[in-house]
């Protein structure tokens, strides 16, 4: 029987909201193994450019930007995540609905896209990777061992994020918030290059009104079942 591969790969995709963050982090910590969040590298390309000044319609500034930016990952003390841009600590700034807008935007462009596919390919090591985003089954990863797709209701995903904004500080009314996110994901589904849509042989998960330790188990089951791991 053959055992699991030397970098088995899971990918996560799936709308705003739809807790495929939280699922691909838990999930990456169980098994001790490499986590990619590709959303935080297009938030950054975001914010690098409206540091730089770069005009917010500049596509070739940005995808300049996504090839050099010095961007660092790596876990707090204290288990949070902590993320550097340049030196600086940028961990909270990457999380606003803000830069969320901002990622989405350049995210359609051509440019930034294949600015950043080798610098996502390069998160594959061993033991595995968890990789976490849109178009993580269908094009950073076509070949990952396990592609879950994430979804929840429309609902659920807008009350989520009021949560997560609340919870840090953010003053933000939900009908505006749920506005942004049906907006978000019709440019997300409708952009020309890796629009957000399911790998044809992806597993739909969806996670309205499930903990996270019943969606993080419903992925472990899959893994489990194709000897990913034990």
């Amino acid at each position: 029987m053959r055992g699991p591969p030397a970098c088995p790969i899971v990918t996560i995709d799936g709308p705003s909201g739809s807790g495929k963050g939280t699922i691909s982090r838990a999930l990456a910590r169980k098994l001790g193994w490499h986590l990619l969040d590709s959303g935080a590298l297009y938030r950054l390309v975001a914010i690098a450019g409206v540091d730089a000044g770069a005009a917010a319609d500049d596509e070739g500034a940005h995808a300049a930007l996504a090839r050099r930016m010095d961007a660092v990952f790596s876990v707090a003390p204290d288990g949070s995540e902590c993320v550097t841009l340049g030196g600086r600590d940028v961990t909270g700034r990457i999380r606003s609905e803000e830069a969320g807008q901002g990622a989405s935007r350049v995210a359609a462009w051509p440019a930034v896209r294949e600015a950043l596919l080798a610098r996502q390919r390069a998160f594959a090591a061993p033991p595995g990777l968890v990789a976490d985003g849109r178009d993580m089954g269908t094009v950073v990863f076509p070949g990952a061992e396990l592609k879950v797709f994430l979804t929840a209701t429309p609902q659920e995903r807008a009350l989520r994020r009021h949560k997560q904004l609340k919870d840090k500080g953010s003053d933000v009314s939900l009908p505006a918030l749920s506005r942004e996110i049906a907006e978000r994901d019709l440019r997300d589904q409708t952009r020309e290059v890796a629009p957000l849509k399911a790998a044809p042989d992806a597993h739909l998960i969806d996670s309205t009104g499930l903990s996270v330790e019943a969606v993080v188990q419903r992925v472990l089951d899959l893994g489990a079942a194709r000897s990913l791991w034990p």
